[in-house]
């Protein structure tokens, strides 16, 4: 599969991205990770707060127990959100926390969790607005002073949000991972996809096949399976892959198979009127 940088100065992620968030038991862990390896899929979406904190350790016996995994894989993981769970009893609301103190125990819980000396890919879960710049900066300054953490990035930001806290940055942000799919269009609108143009830095799209909605969408959508021999998931998937911001699609499948399937999807270069004929299904009306 087709391996491509975040940006200049970002890690080098397989085009489709496994997302981890629902792997929460080792032996299906194992095939899914075996599965995603096989298809070219090298690259691995967590979360701290995913399987009410416990996945990243469930994923991390897996390398222990086969620790020659982690030199063919990239790993990616968020923090920033604090959920109410037995494994926080200080908690009493959900809330967000960017504080230096948490983001720095959230690394350290996730290098023990996952098992691994690095991670490839931090990013902040969502927007803050409490967030300090400042503290932030200094923050992610020291991760990777220490090796701890190579990129950033940051997840569900708005466009200012995004723009904000990269000018505090003595780094790239290299990625925004955002909701969208033929199902979800407003980054194509909002300026969410012009702005990671503009930094040069790629889009992560999860949901990218609309929690499922897409594959009971109108048939018309699917008209062209015949024509790119693909099924319903490649060609969301290849409408994503086909957009100048370099989109790097989080599959969130459990299934080995759709795996597989998704996997394929990399090679379906769709015709330009063919794009523009599933975006009007989709949305509903001609381009203006």
């Amino acid at each position: 599969m087709e391996r491509k940088h975040l940006h200049l100065k970002g890690p080098e992620l397989s085009r489709i991205v496994a997302g981890a968030w629902r792997w929460n038991a080792e032996a299906d862990v194992h095939r899914l990770v075996s599965v995603s390896l096989e298809a070219g899929i090298t690259s691995f979406d967590h979360a701290d707060i995913y399987g009410d904190y416990g996945n990243e350790k469930i994923f991390g016996e897996v390398l222990r127990k086969n620790p020659g995994l982690r030199k063919n894989m990239q790993l990616i993981t968020k923090c920033g959100i604090k959920l109410l769970s037995g494994h926080h009893r200080k908690t009493w609301i959900k809330h967000y926390d960017t504080s230096k103190e948490h983001i720095l125990a959230s690394v350290d819980n996730s290098l023990k969790a996952l098992g691994t000396d690095y991670i490839d890919l931090l990013l902040i879960h969502r927007p803050d607005p409490l967030l300090d710049p400042e503290e932030v900066s200094e923050t992610f300054g020291l991760l990777k002073q220490n090796g701890k953490v190579l990129h950033f990035g940051v997840s569900n930001f708005s466009n200012t949000q995004f723009e904000m806290l990269q000018s505090y940055l003595p780094f790239p942000l290299v990625t925004n991972q955002v909701e969208v799919s033929l199902s979800k269009l407003d980054a194509l609108y909002d300026g969410t996809l012009d702005t990671l143009l503009r930094f040069k830095a790629c889009p992560m799209a999860w949901s990218p096949l609309g929690g499922g909605r897409l594959m009971s969408a109108a048939s018309a959508l699917w008209s062209k399976k015949e024509s790119y021999k693909a099924t319903e998931t490649q060609l969301s998937l290849a409408w994503l892959l086909k957009h100048p911001s370099g989109m790097f699609p989080v599959i969130g499948t459990t299934q080995p198979e759709r795996v597989i399937e998704s996997a394929k999807a990399i090679n379906i270069n769709l015709d330009r009127q063919d794009w523009f004929e599933m975006l009007k299904i989709a949305s509903g009306r001609d381009v203006p």
